[in-house]
């Protein structure tokens, strides 16, 4: 894993870079936030593939626990991904919700998480 941390209008962005599953539980998601949090960014790129597939799974309570976390710590999110075909009608209501609310986005390419973190 590779966090590259870059400036977006001011604002210092970590974009994690990894071909593998970052996040699988709560305290992953805790370890992510001290490690950009140490590197000076408490706004974070994540992609959909480095998140484990049951958080996309409402049922499992994943994806709560851990964007609580996100919530608790004053932690902006993006995650990059194709959520524009998905089948389950909560989950795109719990997307468009957190995208509402700003501070956990799901976007569709890298320049839009950018954008959004930088507004938020």
């Amino acid at each position: 894993m590779k966090i590259k941390v870059s400036q977006t209008d001011n604002t210092s962005i970590a974009e994690i870079i990894s071909e593998d599953v970052i996040i699988k539980e709560v305290q992953d998601a805790l370890d992510l936030m001290a490690n950009c949090s140490y590197q000076g960014s408490t706004k974070i790129i994540i992609h959909e593939k480095n998140i484990i597939s049951d958080f996309f799974d409402l049922k499992t309570r994943i994806a709560g626990e851990i964007l609580q976390k996100f919530s608790n710590y004053d932690v902006c999110l993006a995650i990059v991904g194709n959520f524009s075909n998905l089948s389950s009608k909560s989950l795109k209501e719990f997307i468009y919700e957190s995208n509402r609310m700003g501070r956990i986005n799901f976007v569709s390419t890298l320049d839009e998480a950018k954008a959004r973190l930088a507004m938020h």
